[in-house]
């Protein structure tokens, strides 16, 4: 089965310096700046999705304390 994907050609401004990150860091990823910037904004939406799931148990549940957190970031390897 093939799937179809719509696309829509949008024109974006970013700082000179941050346009020239992102060019050199599509080139290092070997895709063009299209894909990556498509990339980083999928990663963006994914973490504010997470930021609205902990908010969500944090007003039942009450804040994480350090130490919850301490634990997570170590599991995590951070």
């Amino acid at each position: 089965m093939i799937r179809v994907v719509a696309i829509e050609r949008l024109t974006i401004s970013l700082e000179s310096g941050l346009a020239a990150a992102v060019r050199d860091a599509a080139v290092t990823d070997e895709q063009n700046m299209s894909a990556w910037l498509a990339d980083a904004a999928r990663r963006r939406l994914v973490t504010r999705g997470l930021h609205d799931v902990v908010a969500d148990w944090e007003a039942v549940h009450g804040e994480f304390t350090e130490a919850e957190l301490a634990r997570a970031r170590a599991e995590l390897g951070h």
